[in-house]
């Protein structure tokens, strides 16, 4: 006999608990299922841990490595295994505040692996918990690629990151290979090599951030790392890896010809799997497609209508992208859909931004110039360095750039990518401005203050029309 429940939530991450919450305010009975850690990637080994860490590197780095002419550096020391526990005391914290002290009253966790008997029934260590509405918010998992050898040497994944688990690194490698040159690749690459890590990255693009990012946000960001010594061979597809010794070699293709790469440590950082394949889906009924994204309209219902779906399991369906803060939003929205007795709520997925925490930061919200022209739009868009920025130049950190798009004709901003120091806060003025469709004298005209970063964006709006290099004070 199955336990019956209003709302049956696979996974617990932040779409989970999002949507448990807003069960439980409806008056609904909820149960959860967790086969790792409640609380699932984002607390436990994603973003909270990482930009921990991340930002230990940053202070460390910028101890030795003063920009100010009269600071002369500090011998600051590492003691990474305390540094490792320190990060855990964190996510302990944050996850009982903001997790597992919310399992009381209506809202309930099984702990294990969870599959669908049929469409109302899942089946965990045995026991069957049965929901009147189900939600498939299992998130995703790092990838493995196909790499000849991988299976015979000690590799790392994000995973490394974690807190209570065996994959948690505890010892700082000497030197680190990087297979990927995505977001974790550059945020933990230069986490590594802030520490003391000898870092090479092997992207098999052109250069990092390949996809889905304007080219000179990762030629920008290219530069930094070459300042700060990480090694990035990019057109490199790593097609084998062996021990040899104390030592792992990577085997790459690079330009056409075999080279090999070696280092203490491996980590694979080439991308997101959704967690969509082993759970027994085709039993539910839901139409997964051949990405293996869970097909949602977009009111986040799967293709049985009492089944919904939401975070990175469905990823890019609706418009969406695989954030925690998209998951965290779809799940209440996901819930309330489900017990709507008259009209549902869609999502909104048209304004993201996001993020890349490497200093300086890497922000973005809304069109590249490639996706505006593929959309149709006449586009002017521009690029201006951060040197143009009085701020940047106040605090002697003129790393980075920033563009802005937008339509030729109607002067809406349709989208801006920066990378310079605090774009991850900058760019919410911009995304702002995007959802309430902005023009470029929109950002002109606000007055900023000076001197500020988000004044980029407004430098950045006036070249549309004048020479942004001979502007007075407050970019007039």
């Amino acid at each position: 006999m199955a336990e019956q429940f209003d709302l049956v939530i696979l996974g617990s991450g932040s779409t989970a608990f999002a949507a448990a919450l807003a069960a439980q305010e409806l008056g609904k009975s909820v149960v959860m299922t967790e086969e790792r850690i409640i609380g699932g990637t984002c607390v436990n080994r994603g973003c909270l841990p990482s930009k921990n860490l991340i930002e230990a590197a940053k202070l460390l780095h910028d101890a030795r490595h003063p920009r100010y002419p009269g600071l002369k550096s500090c011998p600051m020391e590492l003691d990474f295994p305390a540094l490792i526990a320190q990060k855990g005391e964190v996510v302990h914290g944050y996850r009982e505040k903001k997790y597992e002290s919310l399992i009381d009253g209506r809202i309930s966790i099984e702990r294990g692996h969870a599959e669908f008997i049929d469409p109302h029934t899942v089946e965990i260590n045995g026991k069957r918990l049965s929901g009147e509405k189900m939600l498939i918010a299992t998130g995703s998992r790092p990838v493995i690629p196909n790499i000849d050898g991988l299976d015979q040497v000690s590799y790392l994944t994000s995973d490394l990151l974690t807190v209570d688990e065996e994959a948690e690194l505890t010892e700082l490698p000497k030197s680190l290979l990087i297979v990927g040159g995505g977001y974790i690749a550059l945020e933990l690459g230069q986490m590594f090599r802030r520490f003391g890590t000898d870092v090479t990255i092997l992207e098999r693009n052109p250069q990092l951030l390949a996809h889905g990012y304007e080219p000179e946000v990762g030629q920008a960001i290219g530069r930094v790392f070459s300042d700060e010594g990480i090694q990035v061979i990019t057109e490199a597809s790593v097609n084998a890896v062996r021990h040899e010794g104390n030592e792992i070699i990577a085997t790459a293709s690079v330009g056409g010809a075999q080279q090999e790469y070696r280092a203490e440590g491996l980590l694979v950082a080439t991308g997101r799997n959704l967690n969509t394949d082993h759970i027994a889906i085709e039993r539910s009924g839901v139409s997964v497609n051949e990405r293996g994204e869970i097909e949602v309209d977009e009111y986040l219902r799967t293709s049985v209508p009492h089944i919904f779906a939401g975070g990175d399991v469905i990823g890019r369906q609706a418009g969406s992208q695989m954030a925690t803060p998209v998951g965290s939003q779809d799940g209440g929205i996901a819930a309330r859909n489900a017990f709507a007795s008259g009209e549902m709520r869609p999502v909104n997925h048209r304004v993201i931004p996001r993020c890349i925490f490497t200093d300086p930061q890497v922000a973005v919200v809304g069109m590249t110039e490639e996706q505006a022209i593929a959309a149709g739009h006449r586009c002017w868009c521009n690029t201006i360095p951060m040197s143009l920025v009085p701020r940047a130049g106040a605090i002697r950190d003129t790393r980075g750039i920033i563009k802005m798009v937008a339509d030729a004709e109607t002067d809406e901003v349709l989208g801006v990518s920066m990378v310079g120091p605090n774009a991850g806060e900058v760019i919410h003025e911009a995304a702002m401005a995007l959802r309430f469709h902005a023009k470029l004298r929109d950002f002109i005209d606000l007055l900023h203050v000076y001197p500020t970063m988000a004044e980029a964006l407004k430098i950045a709006a006036i070249s549309r029309y004048k020479d942004p290099a001979k502007l007075s004070c407050c970019a007039q």
